[in-house]
């Protein structure tokens, strides 16, 4: 049988648990190939300093049956402005089985033209910005519509990625990888939703930097529309 091809798209500054969570879940399932794909050979800093190094460039990567592309800050701005990674991720869609990102990889998604008409989810602090790429906001840690799956913020991208392996190789799979990695949260602080948060600690949240990153993500889209 050939292997199901699982490739990630990488890119500097991008939150390393948007891609080190769903590739330790989708890794495991039986009959992938994972491929980890960039711009270049080169090592790709993430936001908390680790590098990586890309199994395959988008020139010599080859056909996907699921792309995931992952977020991060600002330097999803940047991805989304690179014609190149842009049009990577719409040429790598146009066969694939499965569409999907993590965080704020979903605009990079919407850049690229996947989700007009369908319902996504982001990062809580940037859902507002779903509707300028054509989508409509679902509220929801993963949200599934036809062939694209999006994950909510960050650590969402691990629910997704179970989402994913039951849809690639069965429930039964996808449970043994869930006991296999024991991936059991139960977190001490409930404060892991804005829904459930407290006012204070949003407030603390926002003010660590999200009302400029929002500015620079709009300016971004903007300039995305001029490419």
């Amino acid at each position: 049988m050939p292997s199901f091809n699982i490739g990630f798209v990488i890119f500097p500054d991008l939150t390393l648990l948007d891609f080190t969570g769903p590739l330790q879940v989708l890794s495991r399932v039986p009959g992938t190939t994972t491929h980890i794909v960039a711009k270049s050979a080169a090592p790709v800093s993430s936001d908390c300093g680790v590098g990586l190094v890309p199994t395959h460039t988008f020139a010599n990567c080859p056909p996907l049956d699921l792309i995931c592309v992952p977020g991060g800050n600002l330097g999803v701005v940047d991805a989304f402005c690179d014609r190149d990674t842009v049009e990577f991720v719409r040429r790598q869609a146009r066969s694939a089985k499965y569409v999907t990102s993590v965080c704020t990889g979903a605009i990079i998604l919407g850049v690229a033209g996947l989700l007009k008409g369908r319902r996504a989810t982001t990062h809580w602090a940037f859902v507002d910005l779903l509707p300028l790429v054509g989508a409509t906001h679902e509220k929801a840690r993963v949200v599934q519509d036809g062939n694209v799956i999006t994950a909510a913020g960050v650590s969402s991208g691990i629910d997704f990625a179970f989402t994913a392996a039951a849809e690639i190789a069965g429930e039964a799979a996808a449970r043994a990888i869930q006991l296999g990695i024991e991936y059991d949260p139960a977190p001490p602080f409930d404060s892991g939703s804005p829904d459930k948060a407290s006012p204070a600690i949003k407030s603390a949240v926002i003010a660590q930097g999200y009302d400029k990153s929002l500015s620079a993500y709009r300016a971004g889209l903007e300039r995305a529309a001029r490419l």
